[in-house]
């Protein structure tokens, strides 16, 4: 009889947990196609993969969006890779020069002195990875091979729908209509220049260079995870590199036991218009449940204040996904 009791008990038990995981599944899904309707007149794509059950939730991930600096943490995994084959070694020395500076974020920029100076490969991927500096990032692209070689890495690994075609300076002079040297045309007059810049936006905005699916970055941090890319201990290494320090934009809305590695993607704003906000990320939970979440934002015309509460409420949703689970009641 007790025998009996205790698998009605379950049974019943197993019955529930699949009605209500089927309406928190729904839930999810409601929730996202909530957030990207807010994101309107812009495009929010995104995609949440449960890698522990392979569930998924999708709004737009199909359709590409430009990386900005998301392209760093696939460039890491390169670097990583060819140090795994001897090609690179971390601890190489490089000249940096002043030719060799990025506008955007560069700490390295920001504190360079005199014509030259050296740095080992290890502090410039760090530099590029996770602090996002622009001009280590270039740096180790070149060291790398290029763009044409992150892009064959990638699609050699399967990760479809993900290119690399241009550097952070080459991508900063097209977009803001600049020639080869990152110089204006001469003797150019204010309606010029904005004229010029708008012209260099509206480029950027179709240009089909440099752009991501989410499903083609939750495929890269997958494969990464599962240690499909490189070994082990490149692995971890590369993940630490992408775990910051405090919040930055979906790990500020994620609950606070839970670690997020992840990349984040910004351009600047044109007239009230942002043509990329992203971030893509793994968030680990204590009890070793991973959650990986791409977002890419383009077109967007929501203020800074709204862009960042849109991507907060998306790290609580990704916190739903792995909620706490309930103490249970002894069997009987």
């Amino acid at each position: 009889m007790m025998t009996w009791l205790r698998s009605w008990v379950s049974m019943a038990l197993a019955a529930t947990w699949l009605v209500h995981g089927a309406a928190h599944a729904d839930d999810i899904q409601a929730s996202l196609d909530a957030l990207a309707a807010r994101a309107s007149p812009g495009m929010l794509g995104v995609e949440v993969l449960d890698l522990q059950d392979g569930r998924v939730w999708k709004v737009h991930a199909d359709r590409d969006y430009p990386m900005m600096s998301v392209f760093k943490a696939p460039l890491g995994a390169l670097v990583l890779s060819k140090v795994e084959r001897h090609e690179l070694t971390l601890d190489q020395q490089v000249t940096v020069t002043r030719a060799d500076l990025r506008h955007g974020k560069s700490p390295i920029a920001d504190r360079f002195h005199g014509d030259s100076q050296r740095f080992s490969l290890r502090q410039l991927l760090v530099a590029a990875v996770h602090d996002s500096d622009n001009t280590a990032a270039d740096i180790v692209l070149r060291l790398a091979g290029g763009p044409a070689a992150l892009t064959s890495f990638l699609h050699s690994h399967g990760i479809e729908g993900l290119r690399v075609d241009r550097g952070e300076g080459e991508i900063y002079n097209d977009t803001m209509g600049l020639d080869s040297h990152g110089q204006p045309p001469a003797s150019e007059t204010p309606q010029a220049q904005a004229l010029r810049i708008q012209r260099g936006v509206a480029g950027y905005m179709a240009d089909p260079r440099d752009r991501s699916t989410p499903d083609a970055a939750v495929t890269f941090l997958r494969k990464l995870t599962k240690g499909e890319l490189l070994s082990a201990a490149s692995t971890r290494q590369l993940l630490t590199m992408m775990t910051n320090s405090p919040p930055f934009r979906i790990d500020t809305g994620l609950p606070q036991h839970v670690t997020f590695a992840h990349k984040g993607g910004t351009s600047g704003t044109f007239n009230g218009m942002t043509p990329a906000f992203n971030d893509i990320g793994i968030a680990q939970f204590p009890d070793g449940h991973a959650v990986i979440v791409a977002a890419f934002m383009t077109g967007a015309h929501l203020s800074e204040t709204d862009r960042a509460a849109l991507f907060h409420d998306l790290g609580t949703l990704v916190g739903r996904v792995h909620p706490a689970p309930l103490k249970s009641s002894p069997a009987p």
